[in-house]
């Protein structure tokens, strides 16, 4: 006898994505928390539009769904997910994000020591003290 689950995280579904043009689509997503989600890989994180539309359904459920041009959302099957599945996402973006971030730090410290440089020329502290004597 087969399982009649839901839709909830830790759940592999099978859905038709049905467009306004009746132009018809089929996916297999697992319902994953947001930190693992990676659409690209079948990952769908749990707060996406798409997940809280299908978060409770059962197989043959028909949600409508006017995202974009899609209309209905039909869920054609419902099973656990494998307990093997890659939920290393949200650690590589981080990965992703840090190096990011080092290297805009890196530009933006190249980039304010050349504006300084090109502006004011190198920091010399006896030519601040003449511009001071400038001024009186």
């Amino acid at each position: 006898m087969q399982e009649n689950l839901q839709v909830r995280v830790g759940r592999r579904v099978q859905v038709v994505l049905i467009h306004q043009d009746a132009h018809e689509e089929t996916l297999t997503l697992d319902i994953v928390p947001d930190a693992a989600a990676n659409f690209e890989q079948g990952l769908l994180g749990e707060s996406t539009r798409l997940a809280q539309a299908l978060i409770g359904q059962r197989t043959g459920g028909v949600v409508d769904y006017g995202v974009g041009d899609l209309r209905q959302v039909c869920v054609l099957a419902v099973t656990r997910s494998p307990q093997d599945l890659d939920h290393s996402a949200g650690e590589r973006r981080q990965e992703i994000l840090d190096k990011a971030v080092s290297e805009s730090d890196r530009t933006n410290a190249l980039n304010f020591a050349a504006s300084f440089a090109s502006k004011w020329g190198s920091y010399d502290p006896a030519g601040i003290e003449e511009w001071e004597q400038a001024d009186e």
